[in-house]
């Protein structure tokens, strides 16, 4: 397995093909949610993904601050039907989150490094972005059909 991280720019049309493939068969097809993925961001975002065998796996967009959110933030995470189950959605995260940190850190007085990370949580999916640190700041609300939980995680 390989891991990239790439800017909008630096995707090639192979990845970028493969990228949009993976989001629309998780959010389209096998969540049968009619949503306008290309929703302009995909420009400013860093793109993070595992390839195996010449395919991507697992994919998320990291989002700098003020963009979508006050914080950064991480979205459009998934994986492959293949790969579920296998702790690759985890290492993602954790490396989306790593990412982050060195991405998007605001050093305070001191030369601590500080990320506040916000995302929009599929509903179902909360105890698993707590078991990552994130903690639930919002109530539950209706995005696109589908439950969501606004979940901020703070390094």
């Amino acid at each position: 397995m390989e891991w990239f991280n790439k800017t909008f720019a630096a995707l090639g049309t192979e990845e970028l093909y493969q990228i949009v493939q993976l989001r629309q068969q998780v959010f389209v097809v096998e969540q049968n949610c009619v949503y306008l993925d290309a929703d302009g961001y995909d420009r400013a975002a860093l793109h993070l993904f595992a390839v195996q065998q010449g395919c991507v796996v697992a994919y998320c967009r990291l989002l700098p601050p003020g963009l979508k959110y006050q914080e950064a933030s991480i979205g459009r995470v998934c994986t492959a039907l293949a790969q579920r189950g296998s702790g690759l959605g985890r290492e993602l995260m954790q490396r989306a989150l790593t990412l982050a940190a060195a991405s998007y850190s605001s050093g305070g007085e001191r030369s601590d490094l500080h990320t506040e990370i916000r995302i929009s949580a599929q509903l179902y999916l909360q105890n698993f972005y707590s078991s990552l640190g994130f903690s639930a700041v919002s109530a539950p609300y209706d995005e696109d059909g589908i439950p969501h939980i606004e979940m901020l995680f703070s390094a």
